[in-house]
């Protein structure tokens, strides 16, 4: 990995909109080193895509978010993929992790109720033949997600008791 192309990353990590024109001044390249670099990368699959972080809580629409732990049998010869693949394949699912320690895989999903999340797993999920256990947790309030802030700092507003 060059130097240029490490930089190119975190750049557009945090802000993917970012003018092609400014981050080509801030990195030290031309805007055509830039653009190159970029459209090279997609193509190799390197930058897979430009997500936008949402911040439902802000949004008419009440999401719920919930990690779901998985102890999974793992397949001859395809050990998680097979049923990572499986998993990842649902609409329902935005990540799928392989996991160390008490548990397999990590499923992210994100719903409109937690009915609409429990009949997920229990209708979708639990059946799986590899699928030993499930454990749901869902998420009560985001602070920080993909590395940005997602609440703004307020002043205490604790009365101060003296004893």
């Amino acid at each position: 990995m060059t130097e240029l192309t490490e930089k190119i990353f975190r750049a557009i990590a945090k802000d993917a909109k970012i003018d092609a024109e400014e981050l080509a001044i801030r990195l030290g390249c031309t805007k055509e080193e830039l653009t190159t670099a970029i459209a090279e990368m997609e193509a190799d699959k390197v930058i897979c895509g430009y997500p936008t972080l949402i911040d439902w809580d802000k949004v008419s629409d009440e999401k719920v978010t919930a990690l779901i732990e998985l102890k999974v049998t793992p397949q001859r010869g395809q050990g998680f993929d097979k049923i990572a693949e499986r998993i990842y394949k649902f609409d329902e699912v935005e990540s799928v992790y392989l996991m160390s320690g008490g548990f397999d895989l990590t499923v992210i999903i994100r719903g409109k109720s937690m009915k609409e999340v429990s009949r997920f797993v229990f209708e979708k999920l639990a059946p799986m033949e590899s699928i030993q256990s499930t454990a749901t947790h869902f998420v009560l309030k985001k602070y920080k997600d993909q590395g940005l802030i997602m609440q703004f700092e307020s002043d205490d507003e604790r009365i101060q008791m003296n004893f």
